[in-house]
């Protein structure tokens, strides 16, 4: 193929002229561009296939996770540390985020971009193909990095009402003639109150006491 001068000066770059090879193609490279053909033909549906089984999978794992309460901590975060609580709603708020990012790029990748292609940017099949078979791909792999990283924040937050400080139940103090007992209420029966303290539950007769004093913690 060789450039020849343009004919016509408003046309600056140069036309080509198609001539035959020194040699004729030989059966391995015909082969070849046959094989490259039919892989450029069956890329895009190869990777909206893929992309469409990682999205049924890591959308049954997360239902799995949630649905099935594989995993599951404090029903009730109040009962954590203000400061843990907090963190507890961060990390769920980031799994929130972060698992709507990756189901909208897994959706994209298995179905494609909601636009379309402006006319003057309309390129052969095969060339559009491949492109949007690269953007499938990337769109792939964020959002499966981004539905992994919603599973590990989930299993951190869950993390975190296992493990996290429990808030400390108002206390109540009682004072009889044999000393004072501090600790959180666990039940009241006809005229026993049994309190928690850090020697364990401690029984006390109400008809004994002395004072009876609402603490915020215990001395």
């Amino acid at each position: 193929m060789t450039p020849t001068a343009p004919t016509d000066s408003a046309q600056p770059s140069p036309r080509y002229r198609l001539s035959p090879g020194s040699r004729p193609a030989t059966i391995v490279e015909l082969r070849t561009a046959q094989v490259r053909d039919r892989l450029l033909r069956t890329e895009l549906a190869r990777v909206r296939t893929a992309a469409a089984a990682w999205r049924n999978g890591l959308g049954a794992l997360l239902a799995a996770l949630i649905g099935f309460s594989l995993i599951k901590g404090r029903s009730d975060v109040g009962q954590l540390t203000t400061a843990w609580a907090a963190w507890v709603g961060v990390l769920l708020l980031l799994a929130l985020v972060t698992g709507t990012v990756g189901a909208l790029l897994l959706i994209r990748a298995a179905h494609g971009r909601p636009a379309v292609t402006a006319t003057r940017a309309l390129t052969s099949v095969l060339a559009a193909d491949h492109l949007d078979a690269l953007a499938s791909t990337a769109a792939l792999r964020r959002g499966i990095a981004a539905t992994l990283g919603c599973t590990l924040l989930l299993v951190a937050a869950v993390g975190a009402t296992w493990y996290g400080p429990e808030r400390e139940k108002p206390s109540l103090q009682v004072t009889t003639s044999a000393g004072a007992v501090c600790g959180s209420v666990v039940r009241l029966n006809r005229g026993v109150l049994v309190l928690k303290t850090t020697a364990g539950e401690v029984a006390t007769d109400l008809t004994t006491a002395l004072t009876i004093t609402a603490v915020g913690r215990c001395p």
